[in-house]
């Protein structure tokens, strides 16, 4: 019997919500004995605006208090936050997952969403190095290093890295001076700025600046 995604999706939602988080991404992968069901979440942007808002007070707060800059315990750990952006991190602890795991993997199974043979519920956060699947993605994450695959070919290349910069709804514009180039395309570009129509993105994800 087929797996009816849609539904499943639309619980998933409904579950997450129920625990302010939201669905990043579901996939289902496998056969015979060895299916799995992997849900990437998040907190919800009520909750990651707070989570901002408590970042940058820590980073107030360390600043005031240390002006000149010398390295301590806690002053290393918010130096370090302040190389990831905020808007990059989930917010997702391993308590969200689990309570979340408990009560998806519940109403999967009274519902009989997955028939057929056992599988796995794997229940994570998307990582640093998450998809961008959602036009609201490129929006979002503007600022951050990013790497896009093509379906046709863009100035001779189908794969780019660079720093997402501008996003007009229909064409992604990415910075590739932000990184070392290693396409030969890339590098005898006359503009550091490549500009790539979302409906030619086959695969795109962030990439991690620690």
């Amino acid at each position: 019997m087929a797996l009816q995604m849609e539904t499943i999706r639309a619980t998933a939602d409904r579950v997450a919500a129920s625990h302010q988080l939201e669905i990043v991404d579901l996939e289902f992968t496998g056969g015979a004995k060895h299916r799995c069901l992997r849900v990437f979440l998040e907190k919800d942007a009520d909750s990651r605006a707070r989570m901002a808002a408590q970042i940058e007070a820590q980073r107030e707060t360390e600043l005031a208090a240390n002006p000149a800059g010398h390295p301590t315990a806690s002053n290393r750990t918010a130096r370090s936050s302040q190389r990831v952006p905020v808007e990059t991190l989930s917010g997702v602890s391993h308590d969200d997952c689990a309570n979340f795991a408990r009560d998806f993997g519940t109403v999967l199974d009274v519902e009989d969403l997955v028939p057929g043979a056992e599988y796995t519920l794997e229940v994570s956060s998307p990582g640093l190095e998450r998809k961008l699947l959602k036009p609201a993605d490129y929006q979002r994450f503007q600022g951050s290093l990013a790497r896009i695959q093509t379906f046709t070919p863009v100035q001779s290349n189908r794969h780019f890295t660079g720093r997402l910069i501008a996003f007009d709804g229909t064409i992604i514009t990415l910075d590739l001076s932000a990184v070392k180039q290693r396409s030969k395309a890339s590098k005898l570009s006359a503009s550091p700025n490549v500009e790539i129509p979302l409906a030619n993105v086959e695969k795109a994800h962030l990439i991690a600046e620690i």
